[in-house]
């Protein structure tokens, strides 16, 4: 059997594996269909930002390690679909052939606790599956930053969350979608989805743009999910007075000049780190994580967001240390979200 990792030169490389004795209250599962996490995957990769400093649970401050440690060196891919191939004793109500889903890297098969399978309703699409995990982030941003019927928004950054995004905000009766980003292909697929319009911010104003468009007010609402500073000083120009903003992109270190002197001091606007997994929630105890993942399940299940181009390229699995290399890597123009197919 063969499974994607990092290898020590944080390299994409397939390895073999072998799989452990099944124990009772675990599945066996035989893996059809896959999809990485781009973004956060590529923060471990290029960023690297637990190798010197850790992040204290208990303090919620970020602190020195005593000794340099890898923070990459493990499994490529986030979530996988499959067929059950061997149920556990104590695994009840799971039988031979279903097709479920759950989290973990790409490999062949996955031997799983019962209780962390996903069970996939009759009509759901793998390639929903996959935009579970960005639509988590999707949802949260939204909430986060308060949007309501009506309102107008910017949809910066158009990887996973930011299509998820883009189509959540549609769903929750967002009356204006504009999208950004410098990749063709991305805005494309936002426009196909139902954005209302798609700007390049390395050739347009989109601040003085969407300003005329909605009378000189600027949107209601800015989701940024690229993790890049340039892109937030963007959003900051097109975003109203006393307008809100969340940051649903992991954050790099910051090695240009930006500036948050300008529209964001003098329109007083409102900026939320948004990160769905971290409780207690804003809403907390009416929500939490997990019950952003419940809704969110929900709504993939749904139908109503469309997947189908978004989860782009597909490549075969055989292959996908090379693709992960060529798509991820080193020319995400060229995809959104790569699936992988066994």
């Amino acid at each position: 059997m063969k499974q994607l990792l990092a290898n020590e030169n944080y390299t994409p490389q397939l390895f073999e594996y072998e799989e452990q004795p099944l124990k009772a209250d675990e599945v066996r599962v035989k893996c059809i269909y896959g999809a990485p996490k781009h973004g956060t995957e590529m923060t471990g990769i290029k960023a690297m930002p637990f190798e010197e400093q850790y992040y204290d649970e208990e303090l919620k401050i970020f602190r020195k390690r005593e000794q340099r440690e890898s923070s990459v060196f493990g499994g490529l891919g986030n979530m996988w679909v499959g067929i059950i191939t061997e149920v556990g004793d104590e695994a009840v109500g799971y039988t031979v052939g279903a097709q479920v889903a759950g989290y973990g890297h790409l490999a062949e098969t996955h031997t799983v606790k019962a209780c962390e399978i996903l069970n996939m309703p009759e009509g759901m699409t793998w390639k929903q599956v996959m935009c579970y995990d960005p639509m988590q982030f999707a949802l949260g941003g939204l909430r986060d930053a308060d949007l309501r019927i009506g309102d107008t928004v910017l949809i910066s950054g158009l990887g996973a969350i930011g299509q998820m995004a883009a189509q959540a905000a549609k769903a929750a009766g967002a009356s204006f979608v504009a999208v950004s980003d410098p990749i063709e292909l991305r805005r494309k697929t936002a426009l196909e989805n139902g954005a209302d319009i798609a700007f390049n911010p390395l050739e347009q104003d989109m601040g003085m743009e969407l300003r005329k468009l909605t009378d000189g007010m600027g949107v209601d609402v800015v989701i940024e999910t690229s993790g890049n500073y340039k892109a937030l000083e963007h959003g900051l120009r097109a975003l109203s007075y006393n307008g809100n903003m969340a940051l649903c992109g992991w954050f790099k270190e910051c090695y240009i000049p930006i500036h948050l002197g300008r529209e964001g001091h003098f329109n007083q606007q409102n900026i939320f780190f948004s990160r769905a997994c971290s409780n207690p929630n804003r809403d907390y105890p009416r929500w939490s994580f997990e019950r952003i993942c419940r809704e969110s399940w929900k709504l993939m299940a749904s139908g109503k967001i469309n997947c189908e181009n978004v989860v782009f390229p597909v490549v075969k699995f055989a292959e996908c240390d090379k693709e992960y290399t060529h798509y991820i890597i080193e020319h995400p123009e060229e995809s959104i979200k790569m699936g992988v197919e066994f």
